[in-house]
């Protein structure tokens, strides 16, 4: 799957963030230059994909032990 990172800026000067194709933490690594470029400090959500490896990343965790 290919990997974008989309920044919006809003007419008010806020701007957007938004990853896709990133599992897990994956995604808040690669955009962490572009948060740090813009001052992005806002509120965030997390996709679907980001949930799914958290997940995946826990169940095989627990089954280690």
């Amino acid at each position: 799957m290919t990997k974008i990172i989309e920044v919006t800026v809003l007419p008010s000067g806020e701007t957007k963030l938004e990853t896709q194709g990133f599992a897990g933490t994956e995604c808040r690594d690669a955009s962490r230059c572009f948060e740090q470029a813009l001052g992005v400090s806002g509120q965030q959500k997390f996709t679907a994909e980001y949930h799914q490896q958290l997940r995946s990343t826990q169940q095989l965790r627990e089954g280690q032990h």
